[in-house]
């Protein structure tokens, strides 16, 4: 009978489905990526005292993609472009994305949350590298 409880209370129990849901798989990433000794500190100097306005434009970005109710708009990686990180900083930020997900959710948007979290992560990193690799040409060549 214990581990039947202890199962019930550890297991995710609920897909992804509300715009509550987005916020507390938002809230509880951020959080931790917050404090995380090795990312933590690139996004708390690049965001610095704007983590509302941060959290609010990833509800909406996220319920965007798993709720299809179209609430951001924009590029989300021009704001990345120059952030000093490389592919370990991708790994780490995906390593938070996916145990915290599947400490809260489980089911398809779970894990559509979780695939597209690594296309993005995997997008951003290529992306990146590219740029620098382009302005480092540049500036060889010149």
């Amino acid at each position: 009978m214990r581990r039947l409880f202890l199962y019930l209370i550890m297991t995710p129990q609920t897909d992804i489905t509300t715009f509550d849901d987005i916020k507390l798989l938002v809230d509880t990433f951020y959080s931790k990526v917050q404090k995380d000794e090795f990312i933590g500190p690139i996004f708390n100097e690049k965001i610095g005292n704007r983590w509302p306005e941060h959290l609010e434009k990833m509800y909406r970005f996220w319920q965007t993609i798993l709720l299809e109710v179209h609430s951001y708009s924009g590029s989300p990686f021009p704001p990345h472009k120059q952030l000093p990180v490389a592919k370990e900083h991708f790994d780490r930020w995906m390593e938070i994305f996916t145990q915290t997900t599947d400490s809260l959710f489980a089911g398809p948007l779970a894990d559509e949350a979780k695939y597209r979290a690594k296309n993005m992560a995997e997008m951003f990193n290529y992306k990146i590298d590219y740029f620098r690799n382009l302005e480092k040409n540049q500036t060889n060549n010149s």
